[in-house]
C-alpha cells in the first residue's frame, strides 16, 4: 500500500499548505492581472499568479542562475513536502529514494530569454544552462540532485492529467520496492511567448472580471483561467511509513490513466472509463465515493461531457461534486495533484471546498455541485478526475488510512 506522508503546495491562492486551504474554503483568490510583461495587447489578461513566495529565500544563489521559474517552484514544493513528512532523506540510502514530476512546458520564461539573446545577441550570449533548464525532465532532476535522491527518475508529459499521472506512477514504484518517492507536478508559462501559446489554444476566457472569468459548470462558463504552480506529495510504502510513525494523510488506492479516442469517431471520451477503472483499481464501487473533485473545463462542451461521465457513474446527482481551482486557474501538470491536497484536507476536516464563482448550473448536468460555501460532510474516499489537452485523462482514488496503515 502507498501512503501519502508528505505535501507541499505552490499555489496562487496560497504557500504551504496551512494557507492554500484556508484560501479554498474563504474564496480568497489568486486570479489577477497578469502583470509580468505588457499584456495591453492581448484578448485576455488574467491568471493565477504565485506571488507569495520569493524564491530567493529558499534556494541557493548558484540554483536562481540554473532554473527557470517552473522548476524553483517545484525545489520550493518538494522542500515542503520532505519538511512536513518529517522524513531526513540525509539519513536514508540513496537508491532507495524516486521523483516522479510531470511538467507540460518545460522551462518557457528560461529558455525563451535565452532565445532572445540568441537572436538579437549571437550564441556566444546564451546561458550554458539553457542546455537543460528548458527540458520537461528538469524538475525531476533538479529535485534529485538537492535531495541525492537515486532511486527511480521518471518525468512525464500529459498536460493537466499529468500530475495525477506522476501519483500513479510513483506508486507503482512504490510497489517495486522503492521506500520514498517525491512526486507531482509544477507548471509555469507565463511569458509572452507563453501567454500567445495560451491563448491560441482558444479555450482562455476573456473575461475581465476575475469573479466569473473561470466559473467551470456554469450556465455562463465561456473557459478558463491559466494559472501556475502546483503541488508535491511524498509518497511512502506504508510499511516504511508505519515503521519510522509517519504522519499519514491518506492512502492512494486507485489509479488509472485513458486516451480519448478520434475525434468523428462517435466513441465516447474516456474520462468515465479512467474514473470507472480507477474505481475498479480500488476495488470500490461507486457508492463509495463521497465527492468528486472533476476536472472542470470551464467550457459548455468539455462540462457537459464531464457532467454525463459523471452522471453516468454515479447517477443524477448521485456524489457532491467540486471545484476548487476555480480560485487558482488551471495549472497543467499541478492541479490535479492540488486538487489531491484539497481532498487529504477534504477528508482531515470533514467539509467539502465549493466552486467559488459558479452560481447557476444547468439542470441537464444531473450535478450535485457544491457552490456558495463549504459543505460540511464525512469524506472518507474521494475520486480525483483531470483531463490534458489532446486527450489525456487520468483519475484517481484517494481513501482515509486504515487500520494498519
Amino acid at each position: 500500500m502507498s501512503v501519502i506522508t508528505g505535501l507541499g503546495v505552490v499555489a496562487p491562492n496560497g504557500v504551504g499548505v496551512k494557507e492554500f486551504w484556508a484560501a479554498t474554503l474563504t474564496g480568497r483568490s489568486g486570479i489577477g492581472e497578469l502583470d509580468r510583461f505588457d499584456t495591453s495587447g492581448f484578448p485576455a489578461r488574467l491568471a493565477g499568479l504565485v506571488d507569495g513566495v520569493d524564491p530567493a529565500q529558499h534556494l541557493p544563489s548558484r540554483l536562481m542562475s540554473q532554473t527557470d521559474v517552473s522548476t524553483r517552484l517545484a525545489l520550493i514544493a518538494a522542500q515542503g513536502a520532505i519538511e512536513d513528512a518529517g522524513v531526513d532523506t540525509s539519513a536514508m540510502t540513496d537508491y532507495d529514494m524516486g521523483v516522479v514530476t510531470a511538467n507540460a512546458s518545460g522551462g518557457f520564461d528560461f529558455t525563451h530569454r535565452e532565445f532572445k539573446k540568441l537572436w538579437s545577441q549571437g550564441p556566444e550570449h546564451v546561458s550554458v544552462y539553457e542546455s537543460f533548464a528548458w527540458f520537461y525532465a528538469v524538475n525531476t532532476g533538479q529535485i534529485s540532485i538537492r535531495h541525492k535522491m537515486r532511486g527511480p527518475s521518471i518525468a512525464l508529459v500529459a498536460e493537466q492529467a499529468g500530475g495525477i499521472d506522476a501519483l500513479g506512477q510513483a506508486r507503482r514504484v512504490v510497489r517495486t520496492g522503492v521506500p520514498l518517492v517525491v512526486c507531482g507536478g509544477v507548471d509555469s508559462t507565463f511569458d509572452p511567448w507563453g501567454w500567445a501559446s495560451h491563448l491560441a489554444g482558444g479555450r482562455v476566457s476573456v473575461d475581465p472580471d476575475p469573479a466569473t472569468a473561470y466559473r467551470p459548470f456554469d450556465s455562463h462558463a465561456a473557459g478558463h483561467v491559466p494559472g501556475e504552480g502546483g503541488a508535491i506529495c511524498v509518497l511512502e510504502d506504508a510499511g516504511a511509513a508505519r515503521a519510522r510513525g509517519a504522519r499519514v494523510y491518506g492512502e492512494i488506492v486507485g489509479y488509472a490513466a485513458t486516451f480519448d479516442p478520434a475525434p468523428g469517431s462517435r466513441r465516447p471520451p474516456g474520462l468515465g472509463r479512467a474514473a470507472r477503472l480507477a474505481l475498479a483499481d480500488a476495488g470500490l464501487g461507486p457508492d463509495a465515493v463521497d465527492v468528486v473533485f472533476a476536472d472542470a473545463a470551464g467550457l459548455p462542451a468539455l462540462d457537459r461531457a464531464e457532467a454525463q461521465a459523471l452522471r453516468d457513474l454515479f447517477g443524477v446527482r448521485g456524489v457532491p461534486v467540486t471545484a476548487p481551482k476555480s480560485l487558482t486557474g488551471r495549472l497543467f501538470s499541478g492541479g490535479g495533484v492540488l486538487d489531491v491536497v484539497a481532498a487529504l484536507m477534504s477528508m482531515q476536516d470533514s467539509v467539502i471546498p465549493p466552486t467559488f464563482g459558479t452560481a447557476s448550473v444547468p439542470d441537464e448536468y444531473g450535478l450535485d455541485l457544491v457552490i456558495g460555501e463549504p459543505r460540511p460532510a464525512a469524506v472518507g474516499t474521494a475520486l480525483v478526475l483531470a483531463r490534458g489537452r489532446w486527450g489525456f485523462n487520468a483519475a484517481t482514488v484517494i481513501r482515509l488510512p486504515q487500520n494498519g496503515s
